[in-house]
């Protein structure tokens, strides 16, 4: 079996469950050494190390706050000294998304999705960057939403910050591009995981009621797109974003 610093490392933030836990499953699985970043959620962060583990996988969790500078940089710090430099950065951790009328939104509001979705991005590739220019090799993904092409309603400011991020993601794929280093984004549809215990029969075939496939997505779907955005044969491939929604958008 390969040493640990044979192969890739990838940090996953917000990783202990959801699609986060789906996408370091599949990293394990691919013969990664998986960085699981988690907030609250040590005791699944553990588990899922052991279940990668279980499979002769290699993986270890890292407590962090991906908002706070200070955090992010002890983050980065700690997965170098386990695995080695970061291959791979996949921005996945988000926070509260509440439904908020106009009357009911406030500044504050937005400002608390941009934190996940403009600051959190930034910090980390930052701290990842010197490393993957050095190394010649680089790939960030971030996990985005297919909301900013729906407008959905009561959902501004979570839509608005979802958009920035992809301009970010298209901005940084063209400066960094020269480096072999590459950025795009995985726009999931609706996937339901433990975020969304409470919905309802009615609103989840509603909502595939629209899907061309006529049905929602599992959380391997967005774990096997991020696998081929981090893989060799990905390298071509930059500035883009991958909708993985069973056609439930098309631009």
């Amino acid at each position: 079996m390969s040493t640990p610093n044979s192969r890739r490392t990838v940090l996953i933030t917000g990783a202990s469950r959801g699609l986060g836990a789906a996408i370091a499953l599949e990293q394990g699985a691919v013969g990664s050494n998986v960085a699981i970043n988690y907030f609250n959620s040590g005791d699944e962060a553990e588990q899922l190390c052991q279940r990668i583990r279980q499979n002769d996988g290699y993986a270890h969790a890292f407590k962090a706050d991906v908002r706070d500078e200070a955090e992010v940089a002890r983050l980065v710090r700690e997965v170098e000294d386990v695995f080695g430099g970061i291959d791979v950065l996949v921005v996945n951790a988000t926070g509260p998304q509440p439904f908020l009328s106009i009357e009911e939104q406030t500044w504050d509001s937005y400002l608390d999705q941009l934190e996940f979705f403009v600051k959190s991005p930034l910090l980390l590739l930052k701290q990842v960057l010197p490393g993957m220019k050095e190394r010649g090799f680089g790939r960030i993904i971030n996990i985005g939403s297919e909301v900013f092409e729906l407008g959905n309603p009561r959902f501004a400011n979570y839509v608005a910050a979802k958009g920035a991020q992809l301009g970010l993601t298209r901005s940084w794929a063209r400066e960094l591009a020269p480096t072999g280093i590459t950025v795009n984004l995985v726009a999931p549809g609706w996937i339901p995981t433990k975020r969304h215990v409470d919905a309802s029969q009615e609103e989840m075939d509603s909502y595939t009621a629209n899907v061309p496939m006529q049905r929602m997505g599992i959380p391997d779907d967005i774990a096997k797109t991020v696998a081929f955005l981090a893989s060799d044969a990905a390298g071509f491939i930059t500035g883009q974003r991958f909708s993985v929604n069973g056609g439930n958008t098309l631009a």
